[in-house]
This record gives C-alpha cells, structure tokens and sequence, in this order.
C-alpha cells in the first residue's frame, strides 16, 4: 500500500534512505452518508429526502525509520509541512491510481519510538468526497461548420469533398459517481451557449448572454458553479442554467454541443473532467 501526499511518498524508502511505511489508511474506503427521515403520519414507514455524500476525513498512519536521527528530525518536519491546513494533493496508488484535495483536520501525531524509528499519524479532510482518477481528460472543438461540397457545374462521376466539423465533445465518465466537468470558451463568438446531450434524450443547457470579444476567456466550473472572464471577472449572472448544471453521469457519456447564431473559425470550447469514484 503506498499513498503520496504533497510531496512525501509513503509507501516508500526516499532518496535519503528514509522508509517511510504506510500501515494504516481509514477513510478511503467511503464517505458517510447525509439524508433524513421523516415519519409518515397515520402510516408506515417514512419520507426519505435526497441522499449526498458527507466530506470524507482519511487518517495516514505508519512508522518512519531513518538511517540517523537527524534525517529522522528532518523527515519528521517534513510530514509537519506536508499536513498542510491548505489544499494538498492526496494520491493514492492503486491499481488504478486515485486522487483526492485533502487539508488538515486533526492534530498530527508524531511519537519517537527510538532514535531513528517513529510513528505518525495524520488526520486529513477531503471537503470533495469524490475519489478522482489522476488522469485528467480533455477534448476542445470549433463551433460546427461545413465546407466543400458539391461543386457546380458538375462533372462525372460526381466527387464529394464536403469536411465538416460536428461543434460537439464526447466526455466519458468511468467511475460510480458523477463528475463536474470545467466548460471554457475561447472568443471571439457571439451569446454562445453549451447544449449537454444525456444517453436518455434530455438535454440541459447553458446559454451567456454576452459576446465574447478575440482573446476572451470565459471559464465555467460546474462543480464551483462560477462563471469567470479571463480568469478574475464574475459573469455568473449572465449565464443562464436553464434544467440544471450539466454533470456526467457515473459510467457514462455526456455530449457538448457548441452554438452560436454567428460562426467564427477561431471560437472554440474546451471541456476538461476527470473520472469519479464513490
């Protein structure tokens, strides 16, 4: 069993000769639960409300052994550093490799067992209860377009040369539970709006009301829920959410459609996700 954090492998003997064991790992398997239950009157049973994942605290626990005390002091300030109260990347190495946003949420506990021998025990928060593959997906298309065609007048045999360029990505979710991708549009286009297409026929759209002019970014985070232009301006209140933030469904495909009532060659969307376990 081997998990990263920050910057410290555990799992692993570094390259000052440093073993750092990982021996216990809690909190990974599943986040809890949060729903209530309210009794039926006059009846059985009761009405359940929606049910959603809880934040998931994960505790890191093992024995560092290191070749001088001194390298042991070293280490042990390090794990100090890499517990951090921001936000840190937690990796663990899997079969197929998983990743977590963890910060500090309990006191860290480091015990000297001998002089280069001691324990540790961290105490971490994913506030995203998702476990996100390390792999990060991305796909980018123009706004749809033909070109070519059918040329008069015409010759036999008849030749048809006509590209076209569909405006849609495929994001595919492998994991079991649904991931938020990142939506960025690239100007210049005119009130562009993102159609996501679900396997069971509904469709749920984001449409801007603003143009965006060349060298224009517009970045909208599904999971955030905030729309940014270039990178520090809030434009949430020009975009419209007409049936729901578009996610991708566990163990399925969501097509994005790009549109605009005017075509521009060098509009594009970019959508970015990566693939989410319970």
């Amino acid at each position: 069993m081997s998990a990263t954090l920050g910057a410290i492998a555990l799992g692993a003997v570094d390259a000052s000769g440093v073993d750092w064991r990982l021996m216990n790992l809690e909190g990974w398997d599943s986040p809890d639960s949060r729903s209530e239950f309210t009794d039926r009157e006059a009846d059985h049973g009761a009405w359940a409300s929606p049910v959603y994942l809880s934040s998931r605290p994960i505790t890191l626990g093992g024995v560092i052994i290191a070749p001088s005390q001194a390298l042991l002091e070293a280490s042990m300030e390090q794990l100090r550093a890499a517990a951090a109260l921001t936000d840190t990347l937690l990796t663990v190495w899997e079969t197929s490799p998983k990743q977590a946003m963890v910060r500090r949420s309990g006191k860290l506990l480091l015990q000297y067992v001998t002089d280069t021998v001691a324990s540790y025990s961290v105490l971490v928060t994913a506030a995203d209860p998702r476990r996100y593959s390390t792999t990060l997906s991305t796909g980018t298309t123009a706004l749809p377009s033909t070109t070519g065609g059918l040329a008069f007048p015409v010759t036999f045999p008849i030749t048809f040369s006509a590209s076209t360029v569909s405006g849609s990505i495929s994001a595919v979710n492998s994991g079991t539970v649904d991931t938020r991708p990142v939506l960025t549009i690239t100007g210049p286009v005119v009130a562009p709006s993102i159609s996501a297409l679900y396997p069971d026929g509904t469709v749920r759209q984001l449409i801007y009301s603003l143009d965006l002019a060349s060298g224009d970014v517009l970045t909208i985070d599904t999971d955030a829920r905030t729309v940014l232009l270039n990178g520090s301006v809030s434009r949430r209140r020009f975009l419209t959410v007409s049936t729901g933030w578009p996610t991708i469904p566990a163990g399925a495909a969501v097509t994005y459609q790009f549109q605009s009532s005017t075509y521009n060659a060098t509009a594009t969307l970019t959508a970015t996700w990566r693939s989410a376990w319970m």
